[in-house]
């Protein structure tokens, strides 16, 4: 086995294993954090309960303030109709300023020729690292 073979074996072992740990830190994480989240959710409720139940938006405690606020989200089940009603209205504000890069990757594959103005790309060459 060549000097250069032997470490790109090493390099790639060390990087399995760093790999398996971060997954192992993560995954702990993620479970802690999944459970703090839901304490916090039933405090929240308890909280949004205790402001219906005394009629009250706000409360200041000696611990700090609390306060409820009422929070939209918008969202449509006919893009369609949306599509249309956006054009007639001139309100393209509606959509937000990002590309599709799955649908933007695959018109430039099947398009090569056909490149938008103002179309940036960035590219860089990645390592996928798999188990033997």
């Amino acid at each position: 086995m060549s000097q250069e073979q032997s470490l790109a074996e090493k390099l790639t072992k060390v990087y399995i294993k760093i790999r398996n740990k971060r997954s192992e830190l993560s995954a702990e994480f993620k479970k802690q954090d999944s459970d703090l989240s839901d304490q916090l959710d039933k405090v929240k409720a308890a909280l949004l309960t205790y402001c219906k139940d005394n009629g009250v938006d706000s409360v200041k405690t000696s611990e700090g303030l609390f306060y409820r606020t009422i929070k939209n989200r918008y969202w449509t089940s006919d893009w369609a109709s949306m599509h249309t009603f956006i054009k007639e209205h001139d309100v393209p504000e509606f959509f937000e300023k990002r590309l599709n890069q799955s649908v933007v990757k695959q018109f430039l594959e099947e398009n090569p020729d056909l490149v938008p103005q103002g179309l940036n790309v960035d590219s860089k060459y990645s390592i996928t690292v798999r188990k033997k």
